[in-house]
């Protein structure tokens, strides 16, 4: 990483009036204007109106517009402009990367590397011609069966503060490729980065209406489910609101998947290498703050692997705010932290290393800023252990054997992410096979699957079916249609006859 990538974002930039994009023009949606500050200074770094239904509505009508004429031009030539726009985010990903950190608290080179991760996926869409052309296939004499993958039309999607890039970047290449118009519906409090993109969109040469974007907060969200031309829906955030979207959604009979909140446990075996797990340990829970649903929460200790807990701590009291560590999205967040930190010591776990206490940056005073934090001597059943906190928290809980451990794992309610740190081949195999995890990791702390290969949690971290990037995403934005062709006739004589 370079060093201008490792510090705080730029604080010299103009504020900005964040609108929706409706049929290619940006407008000021007609409700309540919010004002958007960045986690660093708490100071006001633009502004955004909410969206009423009829914002929405109008949207909707933009896309509904597009959709047609979008979903009859073919593959390659819908990836045309996406390569565009690819090529525009990767010029300018340090000016974005800068946007991101400033909205979101995040450090400048983490959010590039949200941004990367975000084009991977833009590239596998580029790819699809070359993958999803469909097939056909002589079945019988005669008989044809050919395979034909289709748009849904009008699909939106619902993202997070945390990821402002990133996550939308995982949902509408790939829908958009795939010939749906798609309305994007971005965190009121991160809407800065969503406009960028949607200017990058407009300039890559997509319609008017393929992309559109909706700023709001529940209101428009439940317009958006509601409306009877939107399709489909995908959705991160936390599990509370990923189920009710989830539940709105399908009982109209709309797809949905919505990606839910995690408590994911980093398990250490006796024979794991300290280094390696140190370092894992300590970038998982402390990279963004750990407002990430990929970050650690739970570190299950082995019988003798304990003696990584103070290298653990070490580590994490070595990083520096501002520098090596970022800020919480808003002071609201911070308070409940906090909250939960006292209330775990106050049930006996014992606090090894308090970020309570922690100063803040110089000149940041006004920010909203957690050091690392991590709690021993968590008792399994403890909120500290079970409930999603959301931020640079560790909980340490000490087992006697990986059956234990993995006896934790199982009973969480979330199900996003599982590593195990360990040099024993069978030992990884062990708990990659019995972890109720859908993504597991082998000494790896944030164990994100790389394109083509699908990001997507179980349990309470997914409602719905499949996953939300690679073939799975190809699956969320698609139907298929099967067709059956007999020209000629046959002296086969068989269930088709």
């Amino acid at each position: 990483m370079s060093d201008n990538l490792s510090l705080l974002p730029s604080f010299s930039v103009e504020e900005r009036d964040c609108r929706n994009l409706t049929a290619g023009v940006f407008r000021r949606a007609g409700g309540t204007v919010l004002d958007v500050r960045s986690p660093y200074q708490g100071n006001r770094i633009g502004t955004v109106a909410m969206s009423s239904p009829a914002d929405v509505d109008e949207a909707v009508a933009g896309a509904s517009a597009a959709a047609q004429a979008w979903a009859a031009t073919p593959l390659k030539e819908r990836v045309r402009p996406l390569r565009r726009f690819y090529e525009l985010v990767d010029r300018h990903a340090k000016d974005l990367a800068n946007t991101v950190a400033l909205e979101s608290g995040k450090l400048a080179f983490e959010a590039l590397a949200g941004i990367q991760r975000g084009l991977e996926v833009v590239e596998y869409a580029l790819g699809l011609p070359s993958s999803e052309a469909g097939g056909a296939l002589e079945v019988s004499r005669g008989v044809t069966c050919e395979l034909r993958r289709e748009p849904l039309g009008v699909v939106a999607g619902i993202t997070p503060f945390n990821f402002p890039a990133m996550v939308p970047m995982w949902m509408f290449p790939i829908a958009v490729a795939l010939g749906n118009a798609f309305i994007l519906k971005p965190s009121e409090k991160v809407p800065l980065s969503a406009c960028r993109l949607g200017e990058w969109m407009m300039e890559a040469g997509f319609d008017p209406g393929v992309f559109s974007i909706v700023h709001g907060d529940r209101t428009a969200v439940h317009a958006l489910v509601d409306h009877p031309a939107v399709r489909a829906i995908a959705l991160v955030g936390s599990t509370p609101v990923a189920r009710a979207v989830y539940t709105r959604a399908t009982a109209l009979g709309k797809r949905a998947l919505c990606l839910g909140g995690a408590k994911n446990h980093l398990v250490v075996a006796p024979d794991a290498d300290e280094a390696l797990t140190v370092r894992g340990v300590v970038d998982s829970f402390t990279g963004c703050a750990g407002q990430r649903c990929m970050a650690a929460s739970v570190l299950v200790v082995v019988g003798g692997a304990e003696r990584v807990i103070d290298r653990v701590i070490g580590a994490a009291s070595d990083l520096e705010l501002g520098a090596t560590m970022g800020a919480i999205i808003d002071g609201a967040s911070r308070a409940r932290l906090v909250a939960a930190i006292d209330r775990a010591e106050a049930q006996g776990a014992v606090v090894r290393l308090d970020g309570r206490t922690r100063a803040a940056p110089a000149g940041l005073e006004r920010g909203h800023w957690l050091g690392p934090t991590v709690i021993d001597r968590v008792a399994p059943g403890s909120e500290a252990a079970t409930a999603e906190l959301f931020g640079p928290v560790l909980s340490v809980v000490r087992v006697g054997t990986l059956d234990e451990a993995l006896a934790l794992e199982q009973k969480s309610p979330f199900g996003n992410a599982t590593s195990i740190f360990t040099q024993s081949g069978a030992v990884a195999r062990y708990v990659a096979a019995r972890a109720s995890s859908g993504m597991i990791g082998v000494n790896v702390g944030v164990p994100v699957p790389r394109e083509p290969f699908p990001f997507g949690g179980t349990k309470e971290s997914r409602f719905g079916q499949g996953d939300i990037t690679g073939a799975g995403g190809v699956e969320l934005w698609t139907q298929t249609k099967k067709i059956t062709t007999r020209w000629a006739s046959s002296e086969d004589i068989n269930w088709m006859s």
